[in-house]
């Protein structure tokens, strides 16, 4: 199992961030029980089926958290945890009466998780919103896209899963490393906004040294520069060029040709349009797997852009077994790898209610207290 094997952790059913933190930290062998509302399990959408990729390595139990009971069996899970997870707007978990005071005051060394867009506190705090909208308040969103076009959202990537997912799952990690040697646990406020910015810092750097605008399509990393760019081939596929160093840019010129033209510099910028008109005439006159046998291998800094389905079956990705088949379903594998406590997928996707028994005796529930749940329709 992997490196979290024997931590537990409760989960509150949410969408997005939330259980992507939960299936990294499941990946990597951590116990999590989900809990889902008390609703039918609405086999066949996409949010509750095997497809939903998000959901996996873990089990679910259906609660109905407005009723005493409910609440009342939530917090015997917490008693158990060392960490929750919980993605609703702020004040939601204090109605039901699971705030972190109350979930604190059961289970003193817990490290009680909060993901938002915006933060538990601030004049947008209680705003609703997508990732789209906390990489357009952090600068950004601004900073993506062409020179000449609008902004272009880089999937949900930044928002939800870069600032909140991956922050969230180290929130909770160094919690609970600290909770180990003080004995007392604490609320990690994790916002997508907070952590989407956080991720700008190098830029925030160079913009203060007068390395960056602050506009798009003029700067190194931002399609500005044609040593770092994305060119289309003639068949209409398209490689990826990141010749920033010096040696790495002369082996560019040379397996292009251009090595005998009088060119400018590399870094004057008011040469780059022009570069790039030279690049992409070139680079359209041969199609990516010509190119690809041209300049893989080398120290261009190049990659061809694979769709999906093509990385799936890239030679390199298939070696390092990036991507797994689990339940007939092609996903990523669990990341990152650990030489010894290797990480795995538990199990595929969780459906609503699906555990609820097992792991409710799993984490010391009575069969007798099920029992009068189930009958009561507090569980099912």
């Amino acid at each position: 199992m992997g490196p979290l094997a024997g931590y537990k952790f409760v989960e509150m059913g949410g969408i997005g961030p939330g259980p992507m933190c939960a299936m990294l930290l499941a990946d990597l062998g951590a116990e999590i029980v989900r809990i889902d509302r008390l609703v039918d399990a609405g086999l066949g959408t996409l949010a509750n089926s095997k497809f939903s990729l998000l959901m996996r390595s873990r089990r679910s139990i259906s609660v109905d958290t407005k009723t005493e009971e409910g609440r009342e069996l939530v917090l015997s899970l917490i008693e158990e945890a060392d960490g929750l997870i919980e993605g609703f707007r702020p004040g939601v978990m204090e109605r039901l009466g699971l705030g972190p005071d109350v979930a604190l005051a059961r289970n003193p060394k817990l490290v009680y998780g909060r993901m938002t867009g915006w933060g538990q506190d601030g004049p947008m705090a209680k705003d609703a919103g997508h990732d789209i909208n906390y990489i357009a308040l952090s600068g950004v969103l601004h900073a993506i896209g062409p020179k000449d076009g609008a902004p272009v959202p880089p999937l949900n990537l930044v928002g939800d899963f870069g600032g909140g997912a991956l922050y969230l799952a180290l929130g909770l990690v160094s919690g609970i490393l600290e909770a180990q040697k003080s004995g007392k646990g604490q609320v990690v406020d994790t916002a997508m906004v907070d952590g989407a910015a956080s991720l700008m810092t190098t830029f925030f750097g160079l913009m203060a040294a007068g390395m960056w605008k602050d506009e798009r399509g003029v700067n190194i990393l931002d399609t500005g520069a044609h040593y770092y760019n994305v060119y289309e081939t003639s068949d209409g596929k398209h490689i990826s060029i990141g010749s920033i160093e010096a040696k790495f840019y002369k082996l560019l010129l040379e397996l292009t040709g251009l090595d005998k033209e009088d060119l400018p510099p590399q870094m004057d910028k008011e040469s780059w349009p022009m570069f790039k008109e030279k690049l992409a005439a070139v680079f359209k006159t041969k199609t990516r797997d010509e190119w690809d046998e041209i300049l893989g291998g080398t120290d261009v800094c190049y990659a061809p852009v694979l769709s999906i389905v093509e990385a799936t079956e890239h030679p390199h990705n298939k070696h390092r077994q990036t991507f797994v088949t689990h339940d007939d379903i092609v996903q990523p594998a669990p990341a990152p790898r650990f030489s010894r406590t290797v990480p795995e997928i538990q199990g595929p996707p969780c459906l609503p209610g699906e555990h609820t028994e097992e792991a409710m005796r799993d984490w010391g529930i009575d069969q007798q207290k099920i029992d009068e749940l189930m009958a009561a329709g507090v569980i099912k």
